[in-house]
């Protein structure tokens, strides 16, 4: 995997949200194209797609702190603002500067998503064009549930449980037993990502769990005080978007208007379309989430 990348730690200094060091690799030619992972993977699950990507950018696929190969701080802050999206976003756009960067274009998928939604907010001289993977925005859904999405989402409502109680359960069980059952929800299965399925398990450790469960009560506190804010004040992504789905997954299935909700939280016209597929979209549909990319990003 990731044949002709360069593999790297970066430390990330103390910008109000503690240290942390995130794992990276990058390679290829052309302008630049940041890759972001989701829960609960790394940033091998672009693996299927850098290969044509790489021919056409200059590819940075990083780990989210605190996941993968990353570490973020064991104390999750006040409010859990340690593992909001804001200080994932400013994690990425540090080590983009270090790389030499001060504008590029973001894609990110599940929570890579979120932050990436959060960095086009907070970062928008940086952002040229994002491309955000089969989510709604976290203030949607927390101002507008759905019954159908409580129960496909089991996770997000366990791990927002208050410090230690998630932590203890989801390390008590094999790590091979928790990310089966989570990432083959509604029947999916793991064949997508049997290449990439041990690497997940190998990263699922204490620190890893500890990050994601401060990741998940974020979101539902200060990410979403932070995402209030910008609605109210009508602070949106201005740069061009591209939002794609899993049809068969939840994004598609429970929430449907798609394009038209990331509309309300865009200035310009958003793009995108459903793939036939769940919600791993780039390891379930890579020949797909290539073209829909090269169509899209600068080149």
């Amino acid at each position: 995997m990731f044949e002709g990348f360069k593999k790297q730690d970066m430390k990330v200094p103390d910008q109000g949200y503690g240290e942390a060091t995130i794992r990276l690799r990058r390679g290829g030619d052309g302008p630049p194209l940041l890759l972001l992972h989701g829960n609960p993977m790394s940033h091998i699950t672009w693996n299927k797609i850098v290969p044509e990507l790489k021919k056409h950018f200059h590819i940075i696929a990083a780990d989210l702190r605190g996941y993968g190969d990353s570490i973020g701080p064991e104390d999750g802050g006040s409010n859990h603002i340690n593992y909001s999206f804001r200080a994932m976003a400013m994690d990425q756009i540090y080590v983009m500067e270090q790389c030499g960067f001060k504008s590029f274009q973001v894609a990110g998928h599940d929570r890579g998503a979120r932050t990436t939604h959060r960095m086009c907010l907070d970062h928008k001289e940086k952002i040229t064009k994002a491309a955000i993977l089969d989510i709604m925005p976290n203030r949607h859904i927390w101002t507008v549930q759905k019954k159908d999405w409580a129960k496909s989402k089991w996770h997000w409502l366990l791990m927002m449980q208050p410090y230690d109680l998630p932590e203890r359960m989801l390390s008590s069980v094999p790590a091979e037993f928790y990310l089966e059952k989570k990432m083959s929800k509604r029947g999916g299965g793991l064949d997508f990502c049997k290449d990439t399925f041990q690497e997940y398990v190998r990263c699922f450790n204490s620190k890893t769990i500890r990050a994601s469960c401060e990741d998940y009560r974020a979101s539902p506190s200060c990410d979403l005080d932070m995402d209030n804010k910008d609605y109210d004040s009508q602070s949106k992504i201005n740069c061009p978007t591209l939002v794609l789905w899993g049809g068969k997954g939840d994004t598609g299935i429970v929430w449907g208007d798609v394009i038209n909700v990331w509309q309300n939280y865009c200035s310009k016209e958003v793009v995108g379309a459903a793939v036939d597929c769940g919600h791993y979209i780039q390891e379930e549909k890579p020949e797909d989430t290539i073209n829909h990319f090269l169509n899209f990003f600068d080149k």
